[in-house]
């Protein structure tokens, strides 16, 4: 039973790989509105701190907190020996894990918050671009597209953490308007399609 199940795997397999297979990447357009605790990023759009709806920890040393991320959605269409796998990309701000500590609510503070959500951004937008030029194929896309996602994971929370590092969580003000100018700098480099 079992060399018959994997012969048929086999075969499934081969059948994929001598069809015509492609990988579209796109970017998940949301149509800013009502999306429950979800903020999807939009370019040019920023935060405010109604966004701001979890409770704040009284011990954390943060002012506030941005809970941002990005992910990917993963279809495949076949038909006639075409197949087709769609990678779509998003990026998200969570109302309810973010918040702010009461009378800590500056626009200075905002700002260093908004340059989280936007430091996400830069990473997806990274993994969107190395998906485009990844050298797809059947037998190994579900490898690529994990490899890709967790090495641009890591770009994230590296520069996150430095970001708050080198600003001491936006303390440091000179420090901060250096990030400040990199960080509008690589969003204004971001290509659009």
């Amino acid at each position: 039973m079992i060399k018959n199940t994997l012969f048929i795997i086999g075969l499934f397999v081969s059948s994929v790989a001598s069809a015509q297979f492609t990988v579209t990447i796109q970017w998940h357009n949301i149509k800013p509105g009502n999306n429950g605790d979800t903020i999807y990023y939009v370019p040019g759009k920023k935060l405010a701190w109604r966004d701001f709806k979890g409770r704040p920890v009284a011990a954390s040393p943060a002012a506030a907190i941005t809970e941002s991320g990005f992910g990917y959605r993963m279809t495949m269409n076949s038909r006639n020996k075409k197949t087709n796998v769609i990678i779509t990309v998003f990026c998200y701000f969570t109302k309810n894990n973010s918040w702010v500590k009461k009378g800590m609510d500056s626009d200075y503070a905002l700002k260093h918050e908004q340059h989280h959500f936007d430091i996400t951004y830069i990473n997806a937008w990274m993994f969107m671009q190395k998906l485009k030029e990844a050298p797809w194929n059947a037998g190994n896309y579900n490898y690529l597209v994990e490899k890709i996602h967790d090495e641009c994971f890591d770009a994230l929370s590296k520069m996150q953490d430095d970001y708050d590092g080198e600003t001491s969580n936006g303390r440091i003000n000179h420090m901060q308007y250096t990030w400040n100018r990199k960080i509008d700098r690589q969003l204004a480099e971001l290509v659009t399609d």
